[in-house]
């Protein structure tokens, strides 16, 4: 009897293409098996689009991400910067001001 695949952690789940493959990618991701996975997408009950290219069946990162509630490494890092800068700019304008916090 075979282990089944460990699901993918946050960090190998931003660092996919813009299509990742069903399985094992998505199945991995959202931790369900091989069967359960294909099983979901025969009967159109993935939470996103499932496209076919070819005979590979294909699910958009970014909707992935979404479901997961996850952004891309670039949102997030802006994110970051526009918080950091918005403490920045209020720390400054405290002190001129000569507010405490």
């Amino acid at each position: 009897m075979t282990t089944p695949p460990l699901p993918l952690s946050i960090a190998e789940i931003l660092d996919q293409p813009a299509m990742v493959p069903l399985w094992p990618t998505v199945g991995r991701a959202l931790g369900i098996s091989a069967s359960t996975t294909y099983q979901l997408a025969a009967e159109d009950r993935m939470p996103f689009e499932v496209v076919r290219l070819g005979r590979r069946l294909s699910v958009r990162h970014v909707d992935l991400l979404a479901y997961l509630h996850l952004r891309e490494n670039s949102e997030a890092d802006a994110a970051a910067t526009a918080t950091a800068s918005d403490e920045h700019s209020n720390e400054s304008t405290a002190k001129k001001t000569g507010e405490h916090s």
